[in-house]
């Protein structure tokens, strides 16, 4: 068993412990157990809890694949972008505190989203430090986008996520309506029973229309 353990079996198990029951739990220790292996078997992989998780954030962006401009205008392919990271994230509730918790200069997936992203910033008339900016708060907010629907639901059941979601409605809907009657009338969206389409597609269009905007003005 220890001969056939690979980087990529360690970093899947990792990511769906972290799923399931929350990082906290993710440890070298559980791994080991996990796999049927001796500790020392991992470190032979990861030489610590952060290399873990750098792998751990690698194997996130895996599913995203990022190629050379394809010709398409540069706003178009941002969108485009910004989109399939969302969808690559989401399918990992732990997602966002894993990539919270590294380096993200130091994840080889990552960089080539952030270089293609600076690319296309730089393609739509962004002078370089403009670009900087704009990249990194379109990779944020795509982390973001993809965390809120699912945050959650790591580390408990679905049965206990909707429960979670039922009392933050109500605490809403029991505030004084007279101080608060926005946020008692829209409790339940506000605590995400939205659809997760519209709530993809808005925040995505409100992001790049705001970056659509600056660049008009440039020219």
């Amino acid at each position: 068993m220890m001969g056939k353990l690979s980087a990529e079996a360690i970093v899947e198990r990792a990511l769906e412990i972290g799923d399931d029951e929350g990082l906290d739990t993710v440890t070298i220790r559980r791994l080991a157990t996990d796999l049927g292996v001796t500790p020392m078997a991992l470190y032979w992989h990861f030489k610590n809890k952060e290399q873990l998780l750098i792998g751990m954030a690698d194997h996130l962006i895996a599913g995203f694949q990022v190629g050379p401009g394809d010709g398409r205008p540069w706003l178009d392919q941002l969108r485009d972008l910004v989109e399939g990271l969302v969808r690559t994230l989401r399918k990992h509730p732990c997602a966002k505190n894993v990539l919270e918790q590294i380096d993200q200069t130091e994840v080889p997936r990552f960089l080539a989203v952030w270089d293609l992203a600076l690319g296309l910033a730089r393609e739509g008339g962004f002078g370089v430090e403009e670009s900087c900016l704009i990249t990194k708060y379109i990779l944020q907010s795509a982390i973001a986008i993809a965390d809120a629907p699912v945050h959650f639901r790591a580390g408990c059941t679905p049965e206990q996520a909707s429960e979670m979601l039922r009392v933050k409605r109500v605490g809403l809907e029991s505030l004084p309506a007279d101080r608060y009657p926005n946020l008692v009338g829209m409790a339940a969206p506000m605590v995400g029973d939205l659809d997760p389409g519209f709530y993809d597609s808005f925040g995505v269009e409100l992001i790049l229309s705001g970056i659509a905007a600056l660049a008009g003005s440039r020219t």
